[in-house]
């Protein structure tokens, strides 16, 4: 006899720590408002304000691009990064440490294996929510300008699942509060510097092969083209990059988060 999906162990047990985050969720949804609020403060002062300065940037072919549209999706997609990783970083370690909700979970038929898919869907959820909002605001800003931005959402997917996997990777190695300063150590310099505010042409190229390997280079290369109507190979090897990105992070989330929890 077919089950349905839903029904089944394997994506029972994942659904319902999501089921069980949404409910918390109903009591602090206005969060989420802050994850929305900071990419939009970055473009109107960044995007707008220098973008009167500056213009147009230069060489990224013909015609220019405005620099409001060329940073809008760059923000976009570091929104997406943050809503997911902040979900499986910091949520998660207090969950570990202070409420040890999991204790009480690996108390239930769920197991390890449940706790680190649901919570990395959750955080999908999360960051794809973020993006979706963003997006209908540039769309709004009149920054979308082709139908290939539609598939800035299902990149967005990506980003958020690669994104939720590493964070919760990285939490596992957390020690004390403390160590999120380490944290923040990696990825302030890498919005900064992963060509969010200007191009990758600025560096000489062997800085520029470093950036290139930054994941949120990729991420920002994968919503860029489509925002901008230009769909070249980069887009395809930026998602197959966050894939394979992704899917090792979980693989050693997984591994790391069941030693953490069953000593």
């Amino acid at each position: 006899m077919l089950r349905a999906p839903w029904t089944s162990p394997a994506v029972a047990g994942p659904a319902a720590l999501v089921e069980r985050n949404l409910v918390i969720y109903r009591h602090t949804w206005y969060l989420l408002l802050a994850e929305i609020f900071e990419p939009v403060l970055y473009l109107l002062s960044m995007g707008v304000g220098i973008g009167a300065l500056v213009g147009h940037v230069q060489g990224l072919g013909a015609p220019d691009v405005g620099y409001v549209d060329f940073v809008a999706p760059a923000l976009l997609a570091t929104a997406a990064m943050n809503g997911s990783m902040n979900e499986t970083t910091f949520s998660l370690y207090g969950k570990l440490t202070m409420s040890r909700t999991y204790q009480a979970i690996l108390a239930t038929p769920l197991g390890v294996r449940d706790v680190a898919l649901g919570e990395v869907a959750w955080a999908l959820l999360r960051g794809t929510a973020v993006t979706a909002v963003f997006g209908a605001a540039l769309a709004a800003f009149g920054l979308m300008h082709s139908l290939w931005g539609l598939l800035i959402l299902p990149g967005a997917l990506l980003i958020a699942f690669a994104f939720a996997a590493a964070g919760l990777a990285v939490v596992t190695y957390i020690r004390s509060w403390q160590d999120f300063q380490l944290v923040q150590l990696v990825m302030l310099p890498m919005f900064l510097f992963a060509t969010t505010f200007y191009p990758l042409g600025v560096y000489p190229r062997p800085v520029q092969l470093a950036v290139e390997c930054l994941p949120l280079y990729q991420c920002i290369e994968l919503v860029r083209g489509p925002a901008l109507g230009r769909m070249t190979p980069a887009v395809g090897l930026a998602a197959l990059y966050l894939a394979v990105f992704g899917g090792a992070a979980l693989a050693l989330a997984m591994r790391r988060l069941g030693r953490r929890l069953m000593p």
